[in-house]
């Protein structure tokens, strides 16, 4: 038994909407314990939708679609189940009068068009959508085979999942064992590199780890299956303990941990403050830190020093080594982390200073170059260079920038 997920809509397909529906309904499913093994996307026309049917009820039990119930014609899905299982479309007066009733609550009138939104394949349970006008429906066409609908509004699906949809699923034997995960999260190490010194858990059975990265980040998901969430998390402890000790300090934290809400916890721990003075990055790193709720226990402030005059006149950066070594260097880096933590009287002072492109590269010193500062307690001064390349892109080497800033304090506070 497994289920699959069909999102319907051409704007998906464009790239118009980001389609956070499946993310939400792969969530929940592993919550019932449901396996689903594939996602479709696939836009508002008829034949397609009907090959994707076709595909889905020979792989899967349970059909969960979202979109296309709205009132337009382009709205097909009910009308293409109904016609690929053979069953008729009947108007369901409830469904008309529950429309006409939010219509009117809302001091409008319901529209002709409204009226394609009650037509539900015979035999079909109606799905009841309490904050919009598109029901869904729960139907049993064939012997296994369940399908749920919904609309493509997330916040009308949500509602209509756990309401109906999660108590019938219940019903029916579901939910008795869960899927629980916990995600290990490691910066400063390539996927290949952890894949590899982790292979032996790569095929384990119950818990299963699995590696994944996304912008120098790399993630192992570590996921059990049980009858709760408590006995999950005896089977998932042993094996995540045991990653984090091969991982060592490349391991920085777990689920929703972020480099700098661990930071911000290590320097509130510590009783320790920082600034930040940034130039390529704009502000970025300040803003991930003020992110983290009740970072003004250990984040004073920061100097956005862009042009050369503010890094004279803000940090007091030494116009000589400007001219000679360039405002990308090392030597620039680290004046930049003392004068932010001198001026602003912080126990850490970390700087950003490099090329993001596009433009402004050289061969010297090309688009990707970036000197990170670190100045902390017993006038430790330190700087770190790195090259991103030139095709990653200005946002993704402001983001690595501004991680790898986090990370190599991180590392120090670790070991103070």
């Amino acid at each position: 038994m497994s289920a699959e997920i069909i999102c319907v809509g051409t704007e998906l397909l464009l790239g118009d909407i980001l389609n956070r529906n499946a993310q939400f309904l792969a969530i929940e499913l592993a919550k019932l314990g449901i396996p689903h093994y594939y996602q479709t996307v696939v836009g508002d026309n008829h034949q397609r939708l009907h090959q994707v049917i076709e595909t889905a009820i020979n792989r899967a039990n349970i059909l969960i679609f979202t979109g296309g119930l709205g009132p337009t014609p382009d709205d097909l899905t009910c009308e293409t189940i109904a016609n690929f299982f053979g069953a008729p479309l009947i108007e369901r007066p409830e469904i008309i009068e529950d429309i006409t009733r939010k219509y009117a609550k809302s001091g409008r009138t319901m529209t002709p068009s409204n009226r394609k939104q009650a037509l539900i394949p015979q035999g079909a349970e109606i799905l009841p959508n309490p904050m919009g006008t598109a029901p869904g429906i729960i139907w049993e066409p064939r012997q296994g085979i369940s399908i749920f609908t919904f609309p493509g509004v997330p916040s009308e699906m949500h509602g209509m999942w756990r309401e109906t949809a999660v108590p019938y699923l219940k019903s029916q034997g579901w939910g008795k064992d869960i899927i629980h995960s916990r995600t290990l999260r490691f910066w400063g190490i390539a996927e290949s590199a952890l894949a590899e010194k982790v292979a032996s858990y790569l095929n384990l059975s119950n818990p299963t780890v699995a590696p994944y990265s996304s912008k120098g980040e790399v993630k192992l998901r570590v996921s059990a299956k049980a009858t709760s969430e408590a006995e999950a998390e005896k089977l998932i402890q042993p094996v995540e303990k045991q990653l984090q000790e091969i991982a060592g300090v490349s391991y920085y934290g777990s689920d929703s941990d972020s480099l700098a809400s661990v930071v911000g916890n290590l320097l509130r721990n510590a009783k320790q403050t920082l600034s930040v003075a940034e130039s390529c990055t704009g502000g970025g790193l300040g803003q991930m830190l003020t992110e983290i709720s009740g970072s003004s226990d250990y984040f004073w402030g920061g100097i956005v020093a862009y042009d050369n005059s503010v890094k004279e006149k803000a940090l007091g950066i030494n116009p000589n080594d400007l001219k000679e070594f360039g405002a990308v260097s090392a030597t620039v880096a680290e004046q930049m982390a003392i004068g932010v933590k001198e001026r602003l009287g912080t126990t850490w002072g970390i700087s950003i200073t490099g090329v993001a492109g596009p433009n402004g590269g050289t061969e010297a010193k090309p688009v990707g170059l970036v000197y990170i500062g670190l100045a902390g307690p017993d006038r430790l001064v330190e700087s770190f260079e790195y090259q991103f390349g030139t095709t990653r892109g200005r946002s993704l080497i402001r983001h690595l920038s501004t991680c790898n800033a986090l990370n190599n304090l991180r590392q120090k506070l670790i070991h103070q």
